[in-house]
């Protein structure tokens, strides 16, 4: 079972690089970045933490499904470097996609929730 620290324990330099398989030292400030850039690019995707959504991304429901897409998507960003230039793009992957349609609908699911509560 998944608690509030899970999540960045979860999102580290060395879980990148096991889901990649690398061994070495030599790309661990791209990979850095490419983690970064991608938790940004998911938390962007299904909505900001706000008044409605406190502890959204550390919840025990959404967790691992969090972790696995930034984990997906920064595997990704790093696999197709290439492609991430001003010529050519790659769109973002099928897992990421399935898994950023579930997180929206625990968080409109869980804003509705909060909103009504609030509203009684």
């Amino acid at each position: 079972m998944a608690t509030n620290n899970d999540s960045a324990t979860m999102l580290t330099l060395d879980n990148l690089k096991l889901s990649l398989r690398i061994d070495s030292t030599a790309d661990d400030t791209l990979l850095k970045g490419y983690l970064a850039a991608a938790q940004s690019y998911v938390k962007s995707a299904i909505g900001a933490e706000s008044d409605d959504a406190v502890g959204f991304y550390t919840s025990h429901e959404v967790i691992n499904l969090f972790s696995t897409a930034v984990l997906a998507l920064a595997s990704t960003y790093y696999t197709y470097r290439a492609s991430l230039s001003a010529i050519a793009a790659l769109p973002v992957d099928l897992t990421v996609n399935s898994i950023v349609g579930q997180l929206r609908g625990i968080y409109a699911e869980q804003s509705e929730v909060t909103s009504d509560d609030q509203g009684n």
